[in-house]
């Protein structure tokens, strides 16, 4: 039988700062962060994005130094999101292919500077289209989704062959892991990773991000008939099962603190590298908080971080990365 009060006494482990160190079940390391930066056209050009404090877009040539920054914190890879020029975003995505486009030459530049740092590129169009959506539209404005998917296939070939270590799919569209797993095997870059974006939900959470990338307001309709129902979770475990299927090397879970569950059921049902996204709305309240004195600010990201990880995510995509590595390493 176990032992119980008072012969055991659970706040002795809690008694000392090295006792709590010593018992403490998960820890954060900056090797679990994947930093997103925001790209924009210019030279030496740093635009703060007024919806995510501490946030900017980045020319190409400022990127080598972020990318350098985070890689001498220890932080393993950084995650690419272009802000396409408003002449360049068109129905059918062109710009998406071109093979000298923002996210081609930012690659190019961090490979060519910062060879040692992994490189994550967005697999969408949304950064892209002039109406907004992740796909290809038809003339009553719905996504068409085998259309979308040849387009996303080429997307992803482009940025593999610039370089790009992992694509990593975030449209939500039926079939598209395979299709690109066949494509990146059949061209030669049988090391590029998948890092699909299995369950991703149509979240309340995401207008900053969308402000950055340029896309906010332009959307017509909305994404809930890709993104996932915020309702569901057995919904979830299926588009994982079948992203696995196709031959995603990594999965992620989108948003982040609202869906600790669904990352949870995910780790324990699959038992692969399942990564988790804290999104823009989600920094932002973190930031929004602490400035109002809500809360302290460093202890505010790393507890929920910290949840992340004890959630069973292998990895986090976050804004607070920088930050939380200098936190971290003291």
């Amino acid at each position: 039988m176990s032992a119980s009060f008072p012969d055991l006494r659970m706040r002795r482990g809690r008694s000392s700062a090295w006792m709590r160190s010593m018992l403490a079940e998960n820890r954060l390391h900056p090797s679990d962060f994947i930093w997103p930066l925001f790209i924009c056209e210019g030279h030496d050009r740093e635009e703060p994005i007024a919806s995510l404090p501490g946030v900017s877009r980045w020319s190409v040539d400022r990127l080598a130094g972020k990318a350098r920054e985070a890689a001498d914190l220890g932080i393993p890879s950084i995650a690419l999101f272009p802000n396409t020029p408003n002449e360049l975003r068109t129905e059918r995505a062109e710009e998406a292919l071109n093979r000298d486009n923002l996210i081609c030459r930012a690659i190019r530049t961090i490979k060519d500077a910062v060879p040692e740092i992994g490189v994550l590129t967005d697999v969408a169009l949304d950064p892209y289209t002039a109406h907004g959506h992740d796909g290809l539209v038809d003339e009553l404005g719905n996504v068409i989704n085998d259309d979308t998917v040849e387009v996303l296939v080429q997307q992803a070939l482009v940025q593999a062959d610039a370089g790009a270590d992992i694509v990593a799919p975030s449209d939500m569209m039926d079939g598209r892991v395979g299709a690109i797993r066949g494509a990146l095997e059949a061209a030669g870059h049988q090391n590029v990773a998948i890092m699909a974006y299995a369950a991703k939900y149509a979240s309340a959470f995401y207008g900053p991000f969308r402000e950055a990338v340029g896309s906010l307001g332009r959307l017509k309709g909305d994404k809930r008939g890709y993104q996932m129902n915020p309702a569901n979770i057995e919904e979830a475990v299926r588009e994982v099962e079948l992203d696995l299927a196709e031959g995603a090397d990594f999965v992620m879970v989108k948003p982040g603190l609202p869906y600790l569950d669904v990352v949870v059921r995910v780790k324990d049902a699959f038992g692969v590298p399942t990564f988790v996204y804290q999104v823009s709305g989600e920094y932002a309240m973190i930031e929004h908080a602490a400035a109002a004195g809500a809360g302290d600010r460093n202890a505010l990201i790393l507890e929920t971080l910290l949840a992340f990880k004890r959630a069973g995510a292998s990895g986090i995509l976050t804004y607070h990365a920088l930050d939380a590595a200098r936190l971290i390493r003291g």
